[in-house]
C-alpha cells in the first residue's frame, strides 16, 4: 500500500512536465569549488570548468540539463510572462494556469514585502491555479490538487485534493485519474474503495498512463 502513496506524491513533477517546464531545484552544490566561484559566468552560460573538453553538442545537452528554464533567453521569458499576465487578468484559464506554473517554477520573479527575491512562489502559483480551476480548467484543477496534496502554497488538505482530482479526472485528465485511483486505494481524503480505485486506474491505463498500469498490475499480483 505504501507504493501507492509514493506514486501519488511523486506526481508533483507532473505539474511541470505537463506544462513543458522544469521543476525548481537546489543548485548549491554546484558552487562548492572556489575555482567555479571565482569565474564570472554570463547569464545563460555554464562555467568553463564544467564544460571544458566537451563537444558543442555535449555542451548544449549539459546546458539543457543544469540551467533553469528561461535562463537562456530572459527576454523571451519576460515576453511570455507579460503575455500570460495580460490574458490571465482578462480571465483566460489557460493563461492563468500557465502563469501559475511560471510562479511555481520560479521562471516568473516574485518578491517578498521587504524586496527579497524568492526562488519560487507556490502561494501565488496556487492563487492563479485556483482562478483557472474555478472555471473548470482541468490542468489547473490537477495542479491545485497537487498543491493541496503536498501542502505547497496552501494548507495540506487531502479531501480538497480528492475533489479537485475528481473534477479533472471526470474531464479525462489522465494524471488526475491515476491520482484519484491512488487516493481511493489508500483511503486518503476519501473512504477507501478498491473497486473505484481500479476503475480510475483502468481509465488512466487505457490512455497509456504507465503508473496507472503499474498500479493495476500490483493490485492483481497481490490478489493472486
Amino acid at each position: 500500500m505504501n507504493a501507492f502513496t509514493v506514486l501519488l506524491l511523486s506526481t508533483a513533477l507532473l505539474l511541470l512536465i505537463s506544462c513543458g517546464e522544469q521543476p525548481p531545484s537546489d543548485k548549491s552544490e554546484a558552487s562548492t569549488s572556489s575555482e567555479v566561484m571565482a569565474e564570472v559566468t554570463k547569464l545563460g552560460e555554464i562555467p568553463s570548468t564544467i564544460s571544458e573538453g566537451l563537444t558543442p553538442e555535449e555542451k548544449a545537452e549539459l546546458k539543457e540539463q543544469i540551467l533553469p528554464s528561461g535562463v537562456g533567453d530572459v527576454e523571451a521569458a519576460e515576453k511570455k510572462f507579460k503575455a500570460l499576465l495580460e490574458d490571465a487578468k482578462a480571465g483566460d484559464p489557460a493563461a492563468q494556469n500557465g502563469l501559475g506554473v511560471m510562479y511555481y517554477t520560479g521562471e516568473a520573479i516574485s518578491k517578498t514585502a521587504s524586496g527579497q527575491v524568492l526562488n519560487n512562489d507556490p502561494e501565488l502559483a496556487a492563487g492563479w491555479f485556483f482562478r483557472a480551476a474555478e472555471q473548470g480548467f482541468s490542468d489547473a484543477q490537477f495542479n491545485l490538487g497537487l498543491m493541496y496534496a503536498n501542502g505547497e502554497g496552501v494548507e495540506k488538505d487531502m479531501t480538497q485534493a480528492v475533489e479537485l482530482f475528481k473534477k479533472a479526472a471526470e474531464q479525462g485528465h489522465v494524471d488526475a485519474q491515476n491520482n484519484l485511483g491512488a487516493l481511493y486505494f489508500t483511503g486518503e481524503g476519501v473512504e477507501r474503495d478498491e473497486k473505484k480505485a481500479i476503475g480510475w486506474f483502468e481509465k488512466a491505463a487505457a490512455q497509456g498512463n504507465e503508473d496507472a498500469q503499474a498500479n493495476l498490475d500490483a493490485i492483481r499480483a497481490a490478489g493472486k
